[in-house]
């Protein structure tokens, strides 16, 4: 990808030109969708997080460093897009809140065992708390601590949603037979 012409657009789009808009939408689109899937329970709610991700990009384009790369930019909206989503969706739903502890497993865990489609369509039929946490913790390697702050909930409930996410993805995977009982 030529860094000049994604330059060009984000100046093009700093000015508000529709064509650098479309331009950098469709450059970043395919890399903002693999973003986003993670935290949706579809392609159509990822593809609502990516359009609302790309507005948050339009509208602070100017706040971007260019002498930073655009991608980590990028990424931090979309992340932040997709908990801005499931905070949304959190006021919207009654979640339990368990402070239970839980003895946390190893990393090495059962991801390394399937492949990352395989998983990433188990992980949408997560609950968008469960979902959440894991994506945080598992995949973009958060803190409980970072996670809590994040989505305002306790440490607790950060450790409770993983281990039950976790419990979860090995009873699916059991049944599956992505792994053996």
């Amino acid at each position: 990808m030529d860094d000049l012409l994604i330059q060009d657009l984000i100046d093009g789009c700093k000015k508000r030109d529709r064509k650098s808009q479309k331009g950098l939408y469709q450059i970043f689109y395919s890399y903002s969708m693999r973003m986003c899937i993670r935290y949706a329970k579809d392609k159509d709610e990822a593809l609502e997080l990516v359009n609302d991700g790309f507005m948050k990009v339009f509208i602070n384009i100017h706040k971007y460093d260019p002498d930073k790369p655009f991608k980590a930019w990028l990424s931090t909206i979309m992340i932040n897009s997709s908990i801005d989503h499931y905070r949304k969706q959190i006021k919207r739903i009654e979640m339990e809140e368990l402070n239970a502890k839980h003895e946390m497993e190893d990393r090495e865990s059962i991801l390394s065992k399937i492949h990352y489609e395989d998983l990433i369509r188990l992980v949408q039929k997560l609950s968008v708390a469960y979902r959440t946490v894991f994506n945080l913790f598992a995949i973009d390697g958060y803190s409980h601590e970072e996670i809590a702050n994040m989505l305002s909930i306790s440490v607790g409930t950060s450790k409770s949603n993983l281990f039950k996410a976790r419990e979860q993805l090995k009873r699916m995977l059991k049944d599956t037979h992505l792994i053996e009982n």
